[in-house]
């Protein structure tokens, strides 16, 4: 796990695109590490949440934010939110060596702790809207997403160099 400052890079302003149009009353951003994302919710919603594994990311964030909370995922939260996001940890690896890339096998170990974590988090009629990549099993995560009783659909594809970027909604439904 790194403990120097966390910066963002291609995947997270993919996703930004697509919250910078979400409103609402309240928001959480699971992983928040530089804050970019924490921050840029923060502008459209009443109240929001940035959780990250890693207390000294919190501690340094670029973006600094309010309302942080150092656990794993969304375990130490009660509270439900209108949207939740998260920049996943979802590349394929054998070994998760960084928790801010790693996603173990297939690059579902790793999103499926978060999506255990977060579930209770979300309202009902509430939006999950999660970055994946082509070189993780992402249907795997729709399906995983799908069983815990969201609506995932597919929003958006970026190709890359080496991947493609896929942002996914889903929308819980019970």
């Amino acid at each position: 796990m790194r403990d120097e400052e966390y910066s963002p890079a291609e995947d997270t302003f993919f996703i930004a695109d697509y919250i910078e149009k979400e409103n609402g009353l309240t928001a959480l951003d699971v992983g928040s590490g530089s804050g970019y994302l924490t921050k840029l919710l923060a502008k459209n919603f009443i109240f929001v949440v940035g959780t990250d594994i890693n207390f000294i990311v919190l501690k340094n964030q670029t973006y600094s934010t309010k309302n942080l909370v150092c656990c794993n995922g969304s375990d130490a939260l009660k509270s439900e939110f209108d949207l939740v996001v998260c920049n996943l940890p979802y590349l394929a690896t054998d070994q998760v060596l960084d928790a801010t890339t790693d996603g173990g096998i297939d690059g579902f170990e790793i999103p499926k702790k978060i999506f255990d974590s977060i579930y209770k988090n979300i309202k009902v009629g509430g939006k999950f809207l999660f970055v994946t990549s082509s070189l993780s099993d992402y249907q795997k995560l729709m399906d995983y997403a799908q069983k815990l009783g969201l609506n995932p659909k597919i929003l958006a594809k970026k190709k890359l160099f080496f991947e493609e970027l896929i942002l996914v909604e889903a929308i819980k439904n019970k």
